[in-house]
């Protein structure tokens, strides 16, 4: 990815900003990758700082430095419409053609009311298209409760169904961290399961080492792809957590995103 040759393969349209699927090869090797040129992005009236692809490696920085690795691997570097930021792209069950992603909900679903089904955690009641009462909800899982926790510290604004991708390799990715790390409280997400529910040790433990992280070699990296009060604020999250180790809830005007898949 990083000094491969990058050949456009499509446009991923269901994107708001442009978003090409690549591959990139180096010798013999290669790798398919998400391209999102700056070039591309959409300006943001409320992000009026840095670009989306800086917010992009900001949130990989934080995901590599908590040890979570809930970001695939991402750079920025030159690409077929200039500089941009490459993801590394997340292979998921059922995407040849020719493959079952296998049964069951997805970890982020909806359920008819009254029949969201164990291990699953109800986030919002609302109506279907067809004015059926229904329940927004999510999986209990560790992997899940963590992304939650990553999303509360960079601040994510956009946390869709669609942007939580399960691998073929078991692991759960978080995509699309265009809009986080403002010093503004903008988080909005459908992993609301856990409000009001303490933080475990393990996780603070990590929590604690960011916010150690920030006064090095972390906090230049994101001091070159976010402004100084924004790495300010990371910090100021990072310790409110753990002076106060409990998932916040909802207390906004507009929780979750929209559409939230």
């Amino acid at each position: 990815m990083r000094c491969g040759e990058l050949t456009v393969l499509g446009r991923i349209r269901s994107a708001s900003n442009a978003t090409f699927l690549c591959e990139s090869t180096l010798g013999e090797r290669r790798v398919h990758c998400v391209y999102k040129p700056i070039a591309g992005e959409q300006p943001l009236w409320d992000f009026p700082d840095g670009t989306l692809a800086g917010r992009e490696l900001g949130a990989y920085l934080v995901s590599t430095q908590l040890g979570w690795n809930i970001v695939p691997y991402t750079i920025i570097r030159d690409g077929p419409a200039g500089t941009g930021m490459l993801q590394l792209w997340v292979d998921q069950p059922g995407d040849a053609a020719d493959t079952d992603p296998g049964p069951g909900p997805d970890l982020v679903d909806v359920f008819p009311a009254g029949k969201v089904p164990p291990g699953y955690l109800p986030v919002l009641r609302a109506y279907d298209y067809a004015g059926e009462e229904v329940m927004l909800s999510h999986a209990d899982d560790i992997r899940l409760r963590r992304m939650a926790v990553f999303d509360v510290l960079i601040n994510n604004a956009d946390r869709k169904g669609g942007h939580i991708l399960q691998g073929v390799d078991g692991h759960i990715y978080g995509v699309d961290h265009g809009v986080c790390l403002h010093v503004e409280d903008k988080l909005r997400t459908v992993l609301w399961g856990w409000a009001g529910k303490p933080v475990d040790a393990q996780t603070l433990e990590a929590v604690a080492g960011l916010a150690d992280a920030l006064g090095g070699p972390l906090g230049d990296a994101l001091a070159e792809q976010i402004t100084g009060r924004e790495i300010a604020a990371l910090r100021r999250r990072a310790h409110a957590l753990l002076d106060h180790p409990v998932m916040p809830g909802p207390n906004r005007h507009r929780p979750i995103p929209w559409p939230a898949f």
